[in-house]
């Protein structure tokens, strides 16, 4: 009894921090969405109202819109160019580690770190573009922070360079974990190594999409940090994201209950992606023990 009960007490107080910081405020959030709040919480009920609201603002489409092309392309780019590398790697190539750790290093900086990086690196005044100039090259032109139509590719370049070589380490994780002996049949068979991975391994791998999937999308939908370092959210509104109109609504525009609306139906959306995989994994689990 007393040894089952030590771990229950050891635990407890993170358990109840996590009940109430995390569940808790997740709860008060959803509540203040349907609330006349504005600079301060307001706990009258008023309904659905701000759920009309922001369906209606133009803002919000824009932030739709742009997360739709972020994500469509950050998850399509990270998870080639990181199947890509795996496979290069798993070629058992001298200094493999080295490379691991090269293609890694980008996944331990934050989004901050590497939004303001990326910054400098794209600022036509101080950045590549002023590079090649000074090595003589002029008319080279690169300047998409500062247009409207082309700074989501900025995002989506940092994002992709700071992701890739985490989906590089799990579909490498996953390469390692193919049978060899389907792999070594199909060899002895004459099929040739694009065959192989085309017919024999990538088929293997779909848990690994799935999971690369989840993972890229929760983050590019709670993406706030890179798009404020690396851009601020413009030109104008051209990067804006649904963390962004969330956080400009709450706390700078003072219109708390849309911004907590915004934040709802960004879990919602978390949520759909999130949950089909952690019920998959949990039948999983129950049916192999």
């Amino acid at each position: 009894m007393r040894a089952g009960l030590l771990p229950k007490l050891l635990l407890s107080p993170s358990v109840l921090l996590m009940l109430v910081c995390v569940y808790g405020y997740i709860a008060f959030t959803f509540y203040l969405s349907f609330t006349p709040s504005g600079i301060m919480p307001v706990l009258q009920w008023q309904g659905g109202e701000n759920y009309v609201r922001l369906m209606g603002q133009t803002n919000w489409k824009i932030s739709v819109d742009n997360l739709w092309v972020f994500a469509s392309l950050y998850i399509l780019i990270a998870s080639l160019l990181g199947m890509l590398l795996a496979m290069l790697i798993d070629q058992q190539i001298r200094a493999e580690g080295i490379f691991r750790s090269i293609y890694l290093y980008p996944m331990a900086l934050s989004f901050v770190v590497t939004g303001t990086a990326w910054k400098w690196l794209m600022d036509p005044g101080i950045g590549l573009e002023r590079s090649i100039h000074a090595a003589g090259w002029e008319s080279f032109a690169f300047g998409w922070i500062k247009d409207n139509d082309m700074a989501i590719y900025c995002v989506v370049i940092a994002a992709v360079w700071q992701t890739t070589g985490f989906v590089m380490a799990m579909f490498l994780a996953g390469l390692r974990g193919i049978d060899h002996e389907v792999v070594n049949a199909a060899r002895m068979d004459g099929a040739r190594t694009w065959q192989v991975y085309w017919h024999v391994i990538l088929p293997q791998m779909g848990p690994v999409f799935l999971s690369a999937f989840v993972i890229l999308a929760h983050m590019a939908i709670k993406s706030y940090d890179l798009v404020i370092a690396l851009t601020g959210g413009g030109p104008g509104r051209a990067t804006w994201l649904p963390s962004v109109f969330m956080y400009q609504y709450t706390f700078t525009r003072n219109e708390m209950a849309v911004g907590a609306a915004s934040a709802t139906l960004m879990l919602i959306g978390i949520s759909v992606v999130v949950f089909p995989y952690l019920m998959r994994e949990y039948r999983r689990v129950v049916t192999h023990g």
